[in-house]
């Protein structure tokens, strides 16, 4: 009966549609400088209004990506990304202005360096092939909100940027990213393998179980787990204090860092193979749905892959959540241009992935204020020829509490051959 009433009152507010789209637009134009002002209660607002611009405005016929109804569970998940924006801003503060000269020659040097090699042309080639990895294991527990025992893993990661590369020094001076880590789940038998890649800000056991509900996975569907910690992050941060690794202001940081997580990545998964020679199944969430993306194009035979929430394009990322003072700057847009066509080397947009298009899968969410959903998710959905996807009515990390997405998992897990039929 809702379903009907809302459906009604859609095509009522039809016929007005075009007065309220030119009213909200002109209001939003001229609101969006204050909203960005007023914090993450202001931002949020901003969405929530144009959430009802849309719901009104467009047509429930031959959408590709649903239109939400702007409840109150909608608007307090806009509230919760704004909020997180918000904190890692405090946190990652932002670097001088005069930096971006240096920032932008790297960028330059870097794209014609790529050029001359013709990795812009076939980004395929930028990747090397990493060796078996020799873990050391050093036994923990973890006990509450997670529950599950784990095994944390070190190993060196062995991974140097080409050394004409821009930034060589600077990243080979990251002592503490050198080493690898990774919390380990497995059964005493063998058993199918997911391998789980964490988002910004995380790499560490206790959010990282936690975001992907590793009990359940682990006790209640049976699956071995494997949590590499991404370079930057974690453990593997140069300091002590906690934030976002990467992405970072220094543009070719973030190149190092993505060639370096899918060289980690897949060192991992070639040690699992090593042991069990079983089915090696692959989840990230946001930046580790970018890096999931990435190591799907460059590895073969897993037997799923599984991006949720995920970035895909970081010159959009970054244009988006730049300082406010630097946006429109000739100096900024022009090197943001730069960085689009440098990170083509490390872009899941520009390679295909190696995975079948019946075990790729997507879920995301329609209230995402981080990764949008139009300009990230949708990119990769249309690349990857639009495999199975789950949309959410929520935030960026509304799926914790989706029962819908718990069951999309499940259904993607159980296609893959990782876990059987019946929801555990």
């Amino acid at each position: 009966m809702g379903g009907l009433f809302v459906r009604l009152v859609h095509r009522l507010a039809a016929p007005m549609s075009q007065t309220v789209t030119a009213g909200l637009d002109c209001l939003r134009q001229k609101a969006g400088d204050i909203a960005w002002r007023l914090g993450p209660i202001g931002r949020a607002a901003g969405f929530y209004a144009g959430a009802w611009q849309r719901w009104l405005t467009s047509s429930d016929e031959y959408l590709e990506i649903p239109v939400p109804f702007p409840s109150a569970t909608l608007a307090l998940g806009a509230v919760l990304d704004e909020t997180l924006l918000s904190v890692s801003r405090i946190i990652k503060k932002p670097l001088p202005f005069e930096d971006y000269g240096r920032i932008h020659g790297e960028v330059l040097e870097a794209t014609d360096l790529y050029r001359r090699r013709g990795w812009l042309d076939n980004p395929l080639a930028y990747f090397d092939s990493p060796p078996l990895p020799q873990p050391i294991a050093e036994h923990s527990w973890l006990g509450g909100i997670a529950g599950v025992a784990f095994e944390r893993f070190k190993f060196e990661s062995g991974y140097e940027p080409d050394p004409e590369e821009p930034g060589r020094e600077r990243w080979l001076a990251y002592e503490a990213n050198r080493t690898v880590h990774a919390w380990i789940l497995r059964h005493r038998r063998p058993r199918p393998w997911l391998v789980c890649i964490h988002g910004a800000g995380m790499g560490y056991p206790l959010p990282d179980l936690f975001a992907f509900q590793a009990a359940w996975l682990h006790k209640g569907l049976g699956v071995n787990l494997a949590f590499p910690v991404m370079p930057l992050h974690g453990p593997r941060r140069p300091g002590l204090l906690p934030g976002v690794g990467f992405p970072s202001d220094n543009l070719l940081d973030t190149v190092h860092a993505v060639a370096q997580a899918v060289w980690d990545t897949r060192r991992l998964v070639s040690w699992i193979r090593s042991q069990e020679d079983d089915v090696v199944g692959l989840a990230g969430l946001s930046l580790g749905g970018y890096t999931t993306a990435l190591v799907s194009s460059v590895e073969a035979s897993l037997a799923c892959v599984i991006a949720g929430v995920p970035a895909v394009d970081f010159a959009e990322l970054f244009e988006r959540h730049a300082p406010l003072q630097f946006r429109g700057l000739p100096e900024f847009v022009e090197m943001t241009r730069e960085a689009r066509l440098a990170y083509r080397v490390i872009s899941p947009l520009a390679l295909s992935p190696r995975v079948p298009h019946e075990r790729r899968f997507i879920f995301a969410g329609l209230a995402d204020r981080l990764v949008h959903p139009h300009k990230q998710v949708r990119a990769l959905w249309d690349h990857w020829q639009q495999p199975s996807i789950h949309w959410f009515e929520g935030s960026h990390v509304g799926f914790l509490w989706s029962g819908a997405v718990r069951s999309f998992i499940h259904d993607a897990l159980s296609t893959s051959g990782l876990v059987g039929s019946e929801v555990s």
